[in-house]
């Protein structure tokens, strides 16, 4: 079982400088090598507060000189807004920068106020997505490639910074499309998914989908496929904590919804203004569906989701709204010296009793 952190790099208020917000998701990706995590997973997003990560490739160069061992995600790139030929270069020269440490996470998007801001259709973004997903694989192991789709059209071109990565860096794909999720299953691309801050029956849903999609495309989930589990997770016997968490995990889903639905307001142009929806879930609700609480309770009930989605990787959201970064750096320390080892110790336990039986 692999653990990430997932840096959102969110401002909340006018009381952040952007300049705070990247300088702690900065310190997060360190602390969070020191505490043994294996990925960092930055998203990217643009004008506006939801998140001040608009390159998550800049992002991984820029850790890659201060780190040594973590490996380094995008998660995403949002492939509509790029051109692909600066995309792919760029693609090859952060993998050799960070010495092979590029895990490649990529998707669709789904915010129309981006795309309208970088003159994208954003009812075409499946379809230029799916062309990317032509490109990326030629390009990054044929010396000179060609493309031309009813979108993207690239003459021969050789991409001059290889990738270390032999033959790719690994690809991962977010979608909430099945059909996107059964390409990405047939060409051995690992997945990306999350139950959002719902609980077990969410989590036993997906499950089914991700069980219905590989059986319709000749795949095995647990044998065939590797993917990932985003979650939010908070251990503490200080309920104040708890409740400073779940309140910022809540910001981060109003304000993501008020974009995806096209109801987000402003009253500057730039900061999102956060307000209350029907569906929101109280602390309660959240306290029920998500691991949070003491870190046995955490523990607990991070072992229970993972018996019931079976993920190969669990990368936590760390970054979220305004929550305090010194005790949000003490709780990475927290996962990495006891909820991922107690985690790891009783999955390592029940596979070699399982062997046995």
């Amino acid at each position: 079982m692999q653990f990430g952190v997932f840096i959102l790099a969110q401002q909340r208020g006018y009381h952040q400088t952007s300049q705070q917000v990247i300088s702690n998701s900065i310190e997060q990706t360190v602390v969070a090598e020191q505490a043994g995590f294996n990925t960092a997973w930055y998203a990217e997003h643009h004008f506006n507060n939801y998140s001040l990560s608009p390159s998550p490739l800049m992002m991984v160069a820029h850790m890659a000189a201060k780190t040594k061992r973590i490996r380094l995600g995008t998660a995403v790139c949002i492939l509509p807004l790029y051109h692909p030929a600066r995309f792919l270069a760029e693609v090859g020269f952060v993998d050799t920068v960070s010495n092979g440490r590029l895990d490649l996470g990529i998707g669709s998007g789904y915010q129309e106020f981006e795309f309208e801001r970088f003159g994208v259709n954003i009812a075409e973004s499946g379809a230029i997505f799916n062309e990317f997903l032509d490109i990326i694989p030629k390009a990054l192991t044929q010396k000179i490639f060609e493309y031309e789709g009813k979108h993207l059209k690239v003459l021969p071109s050789s991409i001059a910074v290889r990738c270390v990565q032999d033959p790719i860096p690994p690809i991962w794909i977010t979608s909430g499309n099945p059909v996107t999720f059964a390409r990405a299953m047939r060409e051995n691309h690992n997945l990306f998914v999350t139950a959002l801050l719902n609980g077990n029956q969410a989590i036993t849903e997906l499950r089914g989908r991700l069980d219905k999609v590989a059986q319709e495309n000749g795949k095995d989930v647990d044998r065939d496929l590797k993917f990932g589990f985003l979650r939010c997770a908070y251990a503490s016997d200080n309920m104040s904590e708890i409740d400073s968490f779940l309140d910022n995990a809540r910001f981060q889903r109003r304000i993501s919804e008020s974009l995806k639905f096209r109801r987000a307001q402003s009253e500057d142009g730039y900061m999102i203004q956060e307000k209350p929806s029907d569906t929101d879930p109280t602390f309660e609700q959240m306290k029920k569906n998500l691991p949070v609480g003491s870190v046995n309770q955490v523990i607990d009930k991070m072992l229970e989701e993972i018996s019931i989605l079976r993920p190969k990787h669990i990368a936590l959201q760390t970054q979220l709204g305004d929550f305090d970064q010194k005790t949000m750096l003490k709780q990475i320390e927290l996962w990495g010296e006891r909820i991922i080892p107690a985690i790891r110790k009783e999955i390592g336990q029940k596979d070699l009793a399982d062997t046995e039986a």
